[in-house]
């Protein structure tokens, strides 16, 4: 290991703070209320790492930073929907526990070198137990300059429509297309300044991808979940009622002609683009793609819920919100994948609120907790190796 090197790794315990290198310090901290809105601010003397979680009884958020990181008092006084702030030890190193008043909605939270900042706002009880029972909301480390980013998971995001396909058009002229590419882009900014991933886009403008393109961005670069994003009109006896976000993963019983023909070994190298399969016979390779497809739906599965609870709260849902259907998009045998519908166009207050910056952003929000928690349940490595 080189002299100086910080490390910050995932193991069974959690986060294992690094060893060498000292970490950056917390010089002062603060809780404001404003309207409705809790803030704790943290002033910074450097990059520091840092670790969020919740709990659901008693209500609390737990944010764990490296050992002697705090060097304030061992206690805040409340302010809004937090009562207390405690300051203890931990195996995480320090733990500031924010005991609250009630459920919060999902924190917003912005980090640059100088400072930490938690922004919390009253929320419903079952989206705070279901974050609660999701562990880790979000995490951050110090990284230097010449971190190595190769080796983080990629997340692929695909922007709906695009070029010389608007998609859906809302009653005021919203075009789906570009809705979808405002959400991606913000998506995009939220993921990378986290810093636990890599993003790639399917289209960064205004051009046409046909979906098998689409599907094939992910699966080339062996991405680690693919996110398609659609905002959709209803049928027009209900257009003035379907409201609300929804998701998508692949159905069970959807046709899927791509799995049978991927299965017979002649056919095999062509059409899967990349899959490293062992050269065995055709019947145990017929077996091994099978128990692929059933991780990956697995995966589609998982993320699909976690990307349901951290929207649900934040933005009107779809009754059911989570859905299952053949689309093209979620057909990879081999990239766990959702589709995101934002909302619909056709309904009037969707469409109104997809054409705000502030409600695009609540969105990516919620999106980076649904894939930060994906990625830490697959284990996958979010720090630098």
């Amino acid at each position: 290991m080189l002299p100086g090197r910080r490390l910050l790794l995932w193991g069974a315990g959690g986060l294992l703070w690094p060893a060498l290198a000292q970490a950056a310090a917390v010089t002062q901290a603060s809780l404001t209320q404003a309207g409705h809105h809790t803030r704790l601010t943290l002033a910074l003397d450097g990059a520091l790492p840092w670790q969020l979680s919740a709990q659901a009884a008693p209500p609390a958020l737990l944010l764990d930073l490296p050992r002697n990181a705090w060097h304030g008092a061992a206690s805040l006084p409340g302010a809004g929907c937090v009562t207390a702030l405690r300051v203890a030890a931990s195996r995480h190193g320090t733990r500031l526990t924010l005991l609250l008043t009630g459920p919060v909605a999902t924190p917003r939270i912005s980090q640059h070198d100088r400072a930490l900042v938690l922004e919390l706002r009253p929320g419903g009880g079952p989206a705070f137990a279901r974050m609660a029972a999701a562990g880790r909301l979000a995490a951050s480390s110090a990284r230097p300059a010449a971190r190595q980013t190769a080796s983080l998971p990629l997340v692929v995001l695909d922007p709906g429509h695009g070029g010389r396909d608007p998609g859906a058009i809302g009653a005021h002229g919203t075009h789906e297309k570009r809705i979808t590419l405002a959400v991606a882009h913000e998506l995009k900014r939220q993921l990378e300044a986290g810093g636990h991933c890599r993003v790639s886009l399917t289209r960064s403008r205004d051009v046409f991808i046909p979906l098998a393109d689409r599907v094939e961005v992910a699966r080339r670069q062996q991405a680690a979940l693919f996110l398609s994003l659609h905002a959709d009109s209803a049928p027009a006896e209900s257009a003035h009622a379907a409201r609300g976000a929804s998701v998508y993963t692949l159905g069970e019983t959807a046709t899927d002609p791509l799995a049978a023909a991927l299965a017979r070994r002649e056919n095999l190298a062509d059409r899967a683009g990349g899959l490293r399969l062992p050269s065995v016979p055709p019947e145990v390779l017929s077996i091994l793609f099978s128990l692929m497809r059933q991780e990956t739906r697995a995966g589609s599965e998982r993320l699909a819920r976690l990307v349901v609870g951290a929207l649900d709260g934040e933005v009107a849902m779809l009754p059911h919100s989570h859905r299952r259907a053949g689309f093209v998009v979620l057909k990879a045998p081999d990239v766990p994948a959702a589709l995101v519908e934002l909302g619909f166009l056709s309904h009037p207050q969707d469409e109104a609120a997809l054409g705000k910056p502030a409600h695009r952003a609540r969105l990516a929000a919620a999106l980076v907790q649904a894939v930060h928690g994906y990625l830490a349940r697959q284990q996958v490595a979010l720090g630098p190796s």
